[in-house]
């Protein structure tokens, strides 16, 4: 199967470049069964959810941030912090690496904390380094410095952090957020409940690989990222158990559930890491209907919902969304797969 099926034109004006107020999007429905759309708003979810479904969150933070740095020969250098390893080490993705060489030091600007100079101590597995900062406080201090990594195709500053987590986000360790979940109010969660359905948190800490196009020609040949994810065993139960559907929240999601589902259907709780690459031929073990925003072309999150939908329904529904203006990609709005 070819990359370049998973291609669609996108007018630049519909990347959405700063958020809705929650709840106040769009909703494309597209329905599985006829691959016909219907047009709604998103506080219409919860009419959607039904007596016995089970909705499942990712409940992960981003801790991740941006901070500017200084390379031991003073060039300048962007530093993304990604996850604490240690009490006193940092993960992070450098830009451009080559300056921050394992041995060597650097300096990162910690705002109102000032310069403060770690060590390089390592690569990590993304192609990152590993810094080491000289007291456990300084790592802490930031971890607070910087700003939020907002994706690439979002050029504006976002004013309001918090606007960048979900409202039930819980578990810290993601370098993106679940955007899908960047939709609800803590009213839209009661609702689902109203309807008679339990809400199940999970968590998959978000990668940033999730924003990076398939380079490959054939989509076989792409090498998956891999993520972390925890299922306990009380949300593992809740799903079991559950009569009716399994919504899913978010891509994140459908990865972290496909990937703890058994050969007999059942999720497994407790940890683990996922390189699961869903794609068209995929056959789904655990989730039944998907909310998820509109996504990148040639990623394998498109691949994921075409997986899901059928390619040919998905492409058609994204022509109407953009034909109908719908606004895409993180901060845009939303799709619900029934």
């Amino acid at each position: 199967m070819r990359t370049d099926t998973f291609e669609y034109d996108l007018p630049a004006r519909l990347i959405a470049q700063e958020p809705r107020p929650r709840g106040e999007s769009r909703l494309m429905v597209l329905h599985r069964s006829t691959g016909e759309t219907e047009l709604r708003r998103f506080e219409e979810f919860p009419s959607f959810v039904r007596r016995d479904d089970v909705v499942v969150v990712n409940d992960t933070r981003v801790i991740a941030r941006r901070l500017r740095a200084r390379s031991e020969r003073d060039h300048e250098v962007e530093a993304l912090l990604l996850r604490r390893t240690a009490p006193d080490v940092w993960e992070c993705l450098a830009k451009p690496s080559r300056q921050l060489r394992p041995g060597s030091t650097c300096r990162l600007d910690l705002g109102a904390d000032g310069w403060v100079t770690v060590d390089i101590i390592d690569r990590t597995p993304e192609g990152g380094r590993a810094l080491r900062f000289a007291e456990p406080r300084l790592a802490d201090l930031a971890g607070e410095a910087g700003d939020v990594p907002l994706p690439p195709y979002i050029h504006s500053r976002l004013d309001d952090e918090e606007r960048y987590q979900t409202v039930y986000a819980a578990a810290p360790g993601s370098a993106a957020a679940p955007t899908a979940g960047l939709h609800f109010t803590p009213e839209t969660i009661d609702r689902c409940r109203a309807a008679g359905a339990q809400v199940a948190p999970i968590t998959l800490h978000v990668g940033v690989d999730t924003f990076r196009p398939v380079r490959a020609d054939e989509v076989d040949d792409h090498v998956m990222h891999g993520e972390d994810y925890c299922i306990s065993a009380a949300s593992a139960g809740i799903i079991n158990s559950a009569v009716g559907r399994c919504i899913a929240i978010g891509t994140t999601v459908v990865r972290a559930l496909e990937s703890a589902t058994d050969d007999q259907g059942i999720i497994r709780e407790g940890p683990g890491r996922t390189q699961m690459f869903i794609r068209p031929g995929y056959t789904f073990g655990a989730v039944d209907a998907l909310l998820t925003n509109f996504h990148l072309p040639r990623s394998t999150l498109l691949m994921m919902v075409c997986s899901l939908a059928g390619t040919e329904a998905m492409l058609a529904a994204y022509r109407r969304a953009v034909a109908e203006e719908f606004r895409f990609y993180s901060f845009g709005d939303a799709m619900l797969i029934v």
